[in-house]
């Protein structure tokens, strides 16, 4: 009970600080320094704290629980795997921001469920950043979103229907595919000077901020993002349920119910 109440805290506090990086360049005026300037000096704070989050978590999952110790390590080679995939990406690129990684992700989570699902995106990000040189200003930012990719997918609906399960799937993984990057936009938008009809700046209202963010989106994101939308849709069309077959096979041999055995009284 108690590693579990810690374990929550853990993941609320990093759902705290991540909307925190991403909500406070809007609330203090900001120097304009473009897009490589932009939180040049927080990630690397952001990037250790997120990550000692990750390995603290880690760390009372597998207290005294052998079963549970399994389940990290499998999730070390989920995201060992997903991370080759970033790399095959990263030398064979697909059109626009198509990715095969965000696709496990989602079923990830979706199997072991939502903490699960966190800690396989925000290791899977660091695991391919490291692996393919593309840590920056940008990598927290990239962890947090798609931890919360992998924890909004633990808390999908499980049916019983092969079809909806799909469906559910693919709409969620099309969904989340402009999600992200209308979520990664925010990291660097309030830095970026340009057009006032599309950017921001200190004390504009929240209705014109949202106005202008969308104008934003639509002219320089929305067709880059359909590409990766779609690819999530297409990879979780095509491989989801047997992906989901293989992790339930893996995850439901370390489950066990422990149950009461009746007393020698009850059973006279």
């Amino acid at each position: 009970m108690i590693a579990r109440l810690l374990s929550g805290t853990i993941f609320g506090l990093s759902a705290a600080i991540g909307l925190v990086a991403f909500a406070y360049p809007f609330v203090r005026p900001a120097a304009q320094g473009g897009f490589f300037a932009a939180h040049a000096n927080d990630a690397p704070l952001l990037t250790v704290g997120l990550l000692t989050l990750c390995l603290a978590a880690l760390l009372i999952e597998t207290q005294g629980q052998a079963v549970s110790a399994k389940i990290v390590a499998a999730l070390g080679v989920l995201v060992a795997l997903t991370s080759v995939l970033r790399l095959i990406e990263v030398v064979i690129p697909g059109p626009g921001g198509f990715t095969p990684i965000f696709a496990p992700i989602i079923l990830a989570g979706y199997v072991f469920g939502a903490r699960f699902g966190f800690l396989m995106g925000a290791l899977t990000l660091l695991a391919s950043a490291l692996l393919t040189a593309g840590v920056g200003p940008w990598l927290p930012y990239q962890m947090f979103s798609a931890g919360w990719m992998g924890l909004s997918a633990g808390w999908l609906p499980h049916f019983r229907s092969g079809r909806l399960t799909l469906a559910l799937l693919a709409a969620f993984g099309f969904a989340w595919g402009l999600a992200y990057g209308a979520i990664m936009n925010l990291y660097f938008w309030p830095f970026v000077a340009g057009d006032p009809a599309i950017s921001w700046a200190p004390g504009t209202s929240l209705h014109d901020g949202l106005a202008r963010y969308a104008a934003f989106y639509l002219a320089t994101s929305l067709l880059w993002d359909l590409f990766g939308a779609l690819g999530n849709l297409t990879l979780l069309l095509a491989l989801g349920l047997p992906t989901i077959r293989a992790l339930r096979r893996f995850r439901d041999r370390f489950h066990f119910e422990v149950l009461s055995l009746p007393s020698v009284e009850q059973q006279r």
